[in-house]
């Protein structure tokens, strides 16, 4: 009977080792795949659809600046084409109407450059090269968005990290509690209602414990779809020591400062500025749409068609005979007349197997050339120009209007901010106080407890309190360091713990 006992206590403490062994192998199996912020924003950059999406746009926008740029040069065109023609039509040689079926073949080469538009191309190409930087700000704003969710979601699991900590510690504590009260009850110092309330109370802090733990699993699977992770992959964080992350002073971050920088540093503020920018060159080009546009222009252009005729061959056949004619004149009686001789000529098609004597021939002789200007005056166009250019200047409103709001919620999220974190410091420094006092009381407590002089009611109560103490103060750090971090990220120092 002596012995039973023993060996039950080696065998939990065998058990207890190999666990340990276990849960440490595991741990560092896992270790490799602990993510600090930094690698959690950079794998969220790389592949969140909203920054791809963003990406995209903005290389559309870069492709459309560059044809804007190509649209200033003068634009040339060749062509050509091959065919037969059937029934009445004009021969493209001979520009005469023939009823017979021909081969054809045409040439050309066009040309054109606009010689005065108002500045409309310039003012195109300046407003697509604005759209473009808009949509480079609005790809680093879907970066910034995302680097700061991705900030936001891993401090929540950090915090829920150090909640199951400290419910660890408090199942340690009550389990110490435990051992202690069921011993002076097996000694008959104490009744068996301590011991089932100090159980309750360990029933409890295991609960407490393993609802911290599905906090931390939820959070974290939250960040893991924000990274765009299978759950597949072995993902942890890695926890920095939050007394050691650096965060600057309030006098460095005084809002009306950081109000100044956000507006030269955030992205939004950057698209803003170009998208009136690019309003305002929209509007010039409206209004160049209302002026004459003149372009100089030219071609190059030749042809080839096998119904032209060419000569082969010259018969000499004699001469008309005289029938009815009137005599040219007549000497000794005798009457003389001019009779006219008849030949015969031979004519062939030709073709394209003749490329010296037939077709190239062809687009020797029709080559043609031409070079002019012309002048484009809108006169009446139902009012289109004058509409468009009317709302041109409402889209440029609008995008000024646009600035001023966004430009007034920074100004007030700032404000904001500054004020939360003042808050949040003063919640911090009042919980320090407040966990060093339920410290001392569970520490006073637990001296009376253990003499006999306080209940384990009264204990588990000192207990609650101090564990809800540090709870409460750990969320106060973690929000306190987030507030400032978030006065740093509109400063535009970025986010890193």
């Amino acid at each position: 009977m002596g012995r039973k006992p023993l060996f039950l206590l080696y065998m939990k403490k065998l058990l207890t080792l190999l666990c340990s062994t276990i849960l440490l192998h595991s741990y560092a199996q896992r270790a490799s795949d602990n993510w600090d912020l930094r690698h959690c924003i950079e794998h969220a950059i790389q592949f969140n659809i909203s920054i791809q999406q963003a990406d995209v746009q903005a290389r559309i926008a870069a492709l459309q600046a560059k044809q804007a740029r190509y649209n200033v040069y003068p634009s040339v065109s060749g062509s050509t084409s091959t065919g037969v023609r059937f029934g009445r039509s004009i021969d493209p040689t001979t520009n005469t109407f023939s009823t017979s079926q021909f081969l054809y073949q045409n040439f050309g080469i066009n040309g054109g450059v606009q010689l005065y538009n108002n500045g409309r191309l310039k003012y195109s190409k300046e407003y697509a090269e604005f759209n473009a930087k808009a949509a480079l700000a609005d790809v680093e704003k879907a970066k910034s968005d995302i680097s700061f969710n991705v900030a936001t979601y891993y401090l929540q699991v950090l915090a829920a990290k150090e909640q199951i900590a400290i419910a660890d510690v408090q199942i340690a504590q009550t389990q110490n509690q435990f051992d202690i009260t069921k011993k002076r009850v097996d000694a008959g110092v104490l009744p068996e209602l301590n011991l089932s309330e100090v159980e309750s109370q360990l029933a409890t802090d295991s609960s407490n414990y393993y609802t911290a733990k599905g906090n931390y699993e939820q959070n974290l699977l939250a960040l893991r779809a924000l990274l765009n992770l299978n759950t597949d992959v072995l993902f942890g964080i890695e926890t920095p020591l939050v007394d050691q992350i650096p965060i600057e002073s309030f006098t460095e971050l005084q809002p009306e400062l950081v109000y100044q920088m956000a507006l030269a540093n955030q992205p939004l503020q950057k698209a803003n500025e170009f998208r009136i920018k690019a309003s305002q060159k929209n509007l010039l080009v409206s209004k160049a749409l209302m002026y004459p546009t003149i372009t100089l222009g030219g071609n190059l252009s030749t042809n080839f068609s096998n119904s032209f005729k060419t000569t082969s061959g010259v018969s000499f056949l004699g001469y008309s005979p005289v029938t009815g004619a009137e005599p040219i004149i007549t000497l000794n009686n005798v009457n003389y007349y001019v009779q006219s001789p008849i030949y015969k000529l031979t004519q062939t098609t030709r073709g394209f197997g003749q490329l010296w004597d037939g077709w190239s021939n062809q687009l020797n002789n029709n080559f043609g050339q031409n070079v002019g200007l012309s002048v484009s005056i809108p006169i009446f166009s139902n009012g289109q120009g004058r509409i468009g250019y009317q709302q041109s200047k409402l889209n440029l409103k609008s995008a000024e209007l646009q600035k001023t709001q966004s430009d007034q919620t920074l100004h007030q999220n700032i404000y904001t901010a500054y004020t939360n974190a003042i808050t949040a410091l003063q919640k911090f420094n009042a919980g320090k106080k407040t966990v060093e006092s339920s410290q001392k009381a569970y520490d006073f407590g637990s001296k009376r407890y253990e003499a006999g002089l306080l209940s384990s009611l009264d204990l588990i109560t000192l207990q609650n309190n101090l564990l809800r103490s540090k709870v409460q103060q750990l969320s106060n750090q973690y929000d306190y360091v987030f507030k400032m971090k978030l006065l740093e990220f509109y400063k535009g120092k970025g986010l890193k713990l």
